[in-house]
């Protein structure tokens, strides 16, 4: 079932998110709904906050990259912790789902070492680099609230201040479903 993402202004996207465990409900549905969710926005990734649950998962499909076609970067990332940042920080233009039509030249490390379980509770602690390890940073902010724009310098925050807004408004031309603030037009 494709789930409305949630936009820019809505309270669960500063939230901290929580862990859960192998009693989480329907947590198989849950998954499945967050690929097709982010494959119908032409998304890389999708993090739980982004369908409005403050739990700590996320899913990544870099296979839509031509970069990482045939990489296998496809899965699921349940209660992930960054253990360690490292590399030279690097510029990348990022977006995001809940932010559309605003992509900015955004500043990470280059590798990174994640802890997760994946969706059969089973544990891993593994390494990425380059597009992936970017990923991986950008979903996991969404789990400590953070957004992509928190990044950029206040004047360029205060340069886009009208287009969040609208956004927050449901004044977006996104072609995907989303829901929108207290106020915001459902689309």
């Amino acid at each position: 079932m494709i789930l409305p993402i949630v936009a820019y202004g809505d309270p669960v996207l500063k939230r901290v998110s929580k862990d859960i465990d192998k009693t989480y409900p329907d947590l198989n549905g849950l998954i499945q709904n967050m690929y097709e969710t982010m494959a119908n926005a032409n998304g890389v990734g999708l993090a739980a906050p982004q369908i409005g649950k403050d739990i700590r998962i996320f899913v990544v499909d870099g296979t839509v990259l031509e970069s990482l076609k045939d990489s296998g970067f496809r899965k699921v990332f349940i209660n992930v912790h960054i253990l360690e940042q490292t590399g030279e920080e690097w510029a990348y233009e990022e977006g995001c789902l809940s932010i559309p039509g605003i992509r900015e030249s955004i500043m990470r490390p280059s590798k990174l070492k994640v802890k997760y379980v994946d969706e059969n509770f089973t544990e891993h602690v593994e390494e990425y680099e380059g597009i992936q390890a970017r990923i991986i940073q950008h979903e996991h902010d969404h789990l400590d609230g953070k957004l992509f724009i928190d990044y950029l310098s206040p004047l360029k925050k205060q340069l886009l201040k009208g287009k969040l807004t609208k956004i927050s408004k449901g004044e977006t031309d996104a072609e995907y479903k989303m829901r929108f603030p207290v106020g915001g037009k459902k689309k």
